[in-house]
């Protein structure tokens, strides 16, 4: 739950720089935000996906498991 959690705080702190480029009218500290922020998301889209393979893997090895 780790990297979940990493990669929600790097979306909340480029936000909050992509928010203080806007308001400053610095357009490369809005950019950078906006890709820190781009990048947590990946982050945890990726991190969603590991869950659910291993949680799959996890229900075919009791279903098995089951079968013997």
């Amino acid at each position: 739950m780790s990297e979940k959690f990493d990669a929600k705080l790097e979306q909340v702190k480029g936000s909050v720089k992509e928010g203080f480029g806007k308001l400053t009218g610095d357009k490369k500290t809005e950019t950078e935000g906006m890709t820190e922020k781009l990048a947590g998301k990946a982050k945890e889209v990726v991190q969603d996906v590991k869950d659910g393979v291993e949680g799959l893997v996890d229900g075919v090895k009791k279903s098995l498991d089951k079968d013997k």
